[in-house]
């Protein structure tokens, strides 16, 4: 039977069946150089009870960071990053076990936590690096992997 008055339809053999026409359909909207109407607010993306917030909460309204601000004496030069933030930094990033200078900066590009910590500022890793080295003295313990305590660090 051929000639489509068949109960079966069959191709001649080497010719592929035709693909559906495509059909018209509505895809959501890609535009990643998009503006948005409002800054996105790091607050919002880190849940409540996150490690970070207790860090940030704990060297913002707990800690002693006079020692650390007494060695800023001299006004010359660009103004180095706010030490709470790289206290912050530094704490939470030993307590996950990012203890790199070099990770410390790429985990304030890519990481939520480390983000919200630094306030969307994005320290480079010699800037991590000098201070950690000029503030070993006054860092608790003198070896910030340990986490005790000195006096002068004490609440």
């Amino acid at each position: 039977m051929s000639g489509g008055d068949g109960l079966f339809e069959v191709d001649p053999a080497g010719v592929e069946p035709r693909a559906a026409p495509p059909v018209k359909k509505t895809f959501r909207a890609l535009a990643p150089d998009q503006m948005l109407l409002l800054p996105p607010s790091l607050d919002e993306w880190l849940p409540e009870g996150h490690l970070a917030r207790f860090v940030a909460e704990l060297v913002d309204e707990v800690l002693n960071l006079g020692p650390v601000l007494a060695a800023y004496t001299e006004k010359r030069g660009f103004p180095p990053y706010d030490p709470r933030l790289m206290v912050r930094l530094l704490i939470y990033g030993y307590t996950t076990g990012v203890r790199s200078s070099r990770a410390i900066e790429r985990k304030c590009i890519d990481d939520v936590a480390f983000r919200y910590l630094a306030a969307g500022a994005d320290p480079d890793y010699p800037s991590i690096s000098r201070f950690r080295a000029r503030h070993l003295e006054s860092w608790p313990g003198s070896s910030p992997s340990r986490c005790t305590w000195r006096r002068s660090w004490a609440w």
